[in-house]
């Protein structure tokens, strides 16, 4: 039996994957085997020596403590490209607001008091102040081309829209995906410069924090719409409020206000709606409780932000997972004890990411305490698991 603690209203599509013969859900659990959330703040919360795993229903893990966790052998997951549509949708949609200034004339006509002809001169009046611009023609420069800046990226092409990416960590999924009328951009600077709308897809890190700058609305076209779904922290707020001010900017629509954003009016502050829809709640619940179920029962990892990707079909074998520290002949000494208990291998996997390694092996019979004990003694070894055999 795995107990599962949830920290947020995680969609029934997703908790559903979990079987209630084998799996107790509940969002009071006192030694839980892992915990799912969507936006709930962990880097306050004591995480029980117990937890095996967390899962992410969304793409960004911000608020989860990455970094402890890797350092405790606990994987996150997340659901990359489970709301893509969702956000690419949201990015359209605040291309249209931005161009056609269209927040800005509803609100002017929520502000009129009036009715019959006098109401019907001030419309016509007040039009002539949100006078805005079409789409086709212009070029859209999308920073991030992961799952959601591919889909952004196509679709504007075929509003007839020029598209220019740029994204140097793009995976060759990604760029098999993306329409060959997506040109390359060189340079960051090359994309301000030549893109008349700007929406950023990117995770917040340290390279990433403000890389929307000063600068960077120095070399922009006058009049650019800038899109931010992504993170507040990617953009220079201060930065942006100067340059709709001194027309460098037509306008910034934002999923991330502040109260110095809000006044503004050449604002659009959105409640951060990008993946805000049932469709991509239960998309992305239903990806990270699949993932996660893979974990607990058979030590497989497939979208996990700090752990390599490991998958390794289960034979009818007793199965060992561990996570290390990525040091020279772990493997070795594994292999070695296993010898030395008289057990054959039957299947291995060994995968690393950056300090972390990751280890799956498939032995021809149950091993003993005594083995799993000296495997666990091994310098640098972080988590053991003895899942036994499928069932």
């Amino acid at each position: 039996m795995f107990n599962v603690l949830t920290l947020n209203n995680i969609s029934n599509k997703g908790l559903n994957i979990f079987p209630k013969t084998n799996y107790k859900i509940a969002t009071q659990i006192k030694d839980p085997d892992a915990i799912l959330l969507r936006s709930y703040k962990m880097h306050d919360m004591e995480i029980p020596a117990s937890v095996l795993a967390i899962g992410r229903a969304g793409a960004g893990t911000n608020n989860i403590p990455i970094k402890i966790m890797s350092e405790r052998g606990i994987p996150v997951f997340n659901a990359p490209g489970a709301n893509a549509n969702a956000v690419k949708e949201l990015a359209i949609a605040g291309m249209l607001l931005g161009a056609r200034n269209v927040c800005q004339a509803s609100n002017y006509v929520s502000t009129l008091s009036l009715s019959g002809d006098a109401l019907n001169k001030a419309v016509e009046a007040g039009k002539k102040q949100f006078v805005g611009f079409e789409l086709p023609g212009k070029t859209l420069g999308v920073i991030g081309l992961g799952a959601i800046g591919v889909e952004v990226a196509n679709t504007a092409l075929s509003l007839g829209m020029h598209v220019m990416g740029f994204d140097p960590a793009i995976t060759v999924k990604n760029a098999w995906q993306l329409s060959s009328g997506v040109q390359q951009a060189e340079s960051l600077d090359q994309l301000f410069q030549h893109s008349d709308f700007i929406t950023l897809h990117i995770p917040l890190v340290d390279a990433t924090r403000n890389i929307v700058n000063e600068s960077s609305f120095e070399i922009m076209k006058d009049g650019a719409v800038l899109l931010n779904l992504a993170r507040g922290e990617i953009v220079d707020n201060k930065a942006a409020l100067a340059a709709l001010d001194n027309g460098i900017l037509h306008s910034f629509v934002t999923d991330f206000p502040t109260p110095e954003l809000i006044k503004h009016p050449k604002v659009v502050a959105l409640p951060h709606l990008g993946a805000s829809t049932g469709e991509a709640e239960e998309n992305c619940s239903i990806m990270v409780a699949e993932n996660l179920k893979d974990y607990l029962e058979n030590g497989n990892i497939k979208y996990s932000v700090n752990f390599p990707e490991s998958r390794l079909p289960r034979l009818n074998a007793w199965r060992i997972t561990l996570c290390n520290e990525n040091v020279p002949n772990m493997v070795g000494q594994i292999s070695t004890f296993i010898a030395n208990a008289g057990l054959n291998i039957e299947d291995l996997l060994n995968k690393s990411l950056g300090n972390l390694a990751y280890t799956i092996v498939d032995v021809n019979e149950k091993p003993s305490h005594e083995l799993i004990s000296q495997i666990k003694s091994i310098e640098g070894v972080l988590t053991l698991r003895n899942l036994g055999k499928p069932k």
